[in-house]
């Protein structure tokens, strides 16, 4: 290991999790969720892995996500669809990235690039259909059609999407989950209605959680996110066969022989009970290691699980390894698919009181990504 600690990124894993999901969506067409930095993966080795699992079009939520994705070689179809007022795009319509609109004067923003770079538009609406987040409500949504239309009638763009985002998919049973898919077919009625809806017209609605529970969901296509990574949308209904494609390990950078009784990082909040040995692991809150892991997450080290000891540091936290050896250099594993009795990123979820995308997305810059199974002819390291 070149550095202090590394991010492993099984490859292989991506392709296989998206084939498996892309059998789960039926007929549907899949687009890759790969915002976050592929949700901390790395964002082009990991985009080009789910483009070789069966994924024929990629998502991101910012421009520049998706103008890094084409700086980064990949040419297959883009939606970028957190459009926020003075995104560059210019550049977007420039390098053939389709847009998200959820209100009017988003969609008027759009078309103004357009006029000015003189080309069309590749536009998709999104309708709020119980979120409250992005998208139009229904009571708006008639408005938003009409604007598209006239603007499609210009020549300035091209609708084609529609689409929304379930709030609760994850929660099976929950009530909303058939109110949002009746409100999303009103609102695919209402584009019909319109003329704003076609064969041509992508019809998307499904997230991850959607795309392995409702299949009465998958319309024209699914947008899986975390569950390409081998994280399941749904813990409690298992893994969907998935396979964790991160592993987190660092290299041991101080062992120490201390006396009972000795505190351990800051506050003291831990006190050894006899003569043992610490472990400094460097990773900290600064690298995406949640200072609430202090006391509670466990890593693997010399064979077995060790819980953090004392209060996570902005650069490393320890553990106490009682009369077992260690030494520096030595490997320990924080998380990964559990194959050698390691963590997992769900385990560390479950013990910090939060969902596992968190846990990937925080992991830092700090800490490089290296790509296992790549296919032949690109770099191991990005």
């Amino acid at each position: 290991m070149a550095t202090p600690a590394e991010a492993r990124i099984d490859l292989a894993a991506i392709r296989r999790n998206v084939a498996l999901l892309k059998e789960r969506a039926g007929g549907a067409e899949l687009m890759g969720a790969v915002k976050a930095d592929a949700y901390g993966h790395g964002l082009v080795p990991s985009s080009e892995a789910v483009l070789e699992g069966g994924a024929s079009r990629l998502g991101t939520a910012f421009v520049r996500e998706a103008l890094a994705l084409r700086e980064g070689g990949v040419t297959a179809p883009i939606l970028a669809w957190l459009i926020t007022p003075g995104e560059p795009l210019d550049e977007a319509l420039g390098h053939d990235i389709e847009l998200s609109a959820s209100d009017e004067a988003r969609l008027g923003e759009i078309a103004a690039a357009a006029r000015r770079t003189g080309r069309v538009a590749r536009v998709h609406l999104e309708a709020d259909t119980g979120m409250s987040r992005g998208g139009a409500p229904l009571a708006g949504w008639p408005g938003l059609l009409a604007a598209a239309m006239r603007l499609r009638a210009e020549g300035v763009i091209e609708i084609v999407g529609l689409w929304s985002h379930f709030a609760c998919a994850d929660i099976p049973g929950h009530p909303s989950i058939g109110q949002q898919l009746e409100s999303y077919t009103t609102a695919l009625k209402l584009a019909e209605q319109a003329g704003a809806a076609g064969s041509h017209v992508i019809r998307h609605l499904s997230n991850s959680a959607a795309t392995v529970t409702l299949p009465e969901a998958r319309f024209d296509m699914v947008r899986p996110g975390i569950a390409m990574y081998g994280l399941s949308p749904v813990p409690e209904l298992g893994d969907f066969g998935l396979r964790q494609a991160m592993t987190l390990v660092a290299q041991v950078g101080l062992v120490k022989r201390v006396h009972e009784g000795s505190g351990v990082s800051y506050a003291h909040l831990y006190v050894t009970e006899r003569e043992t040995t610490l472990g400094l692991v460097p990773l900290g809150y600064a690298d995406g290691i949640l200072r609430h892991a202090t006391g509670r997450a466990e890593v693997l080290a010399g064979g077995r699980r060790r819980t953090v000891a004392g209060r996570v540091c902005m650069d490393q936290f320890m553990i106490d390894m009682g009369d077992d050896p260690l030494s520096a250099g030595d490997e320990v594993v924080l998380f990964g698919p559990g194959d050698g009795g390691e963590p997992t990123a769900q385990e560390w979820a479950d013990t910090l009181g939060t969902i596992t995308h968190e846990i990937v997305t925080r992991i830092g810059s700090r800490v490089p990504r290296v790509y296992e199974h790549r296919r032949a002819g690109t770099s191991p390291r990005a």
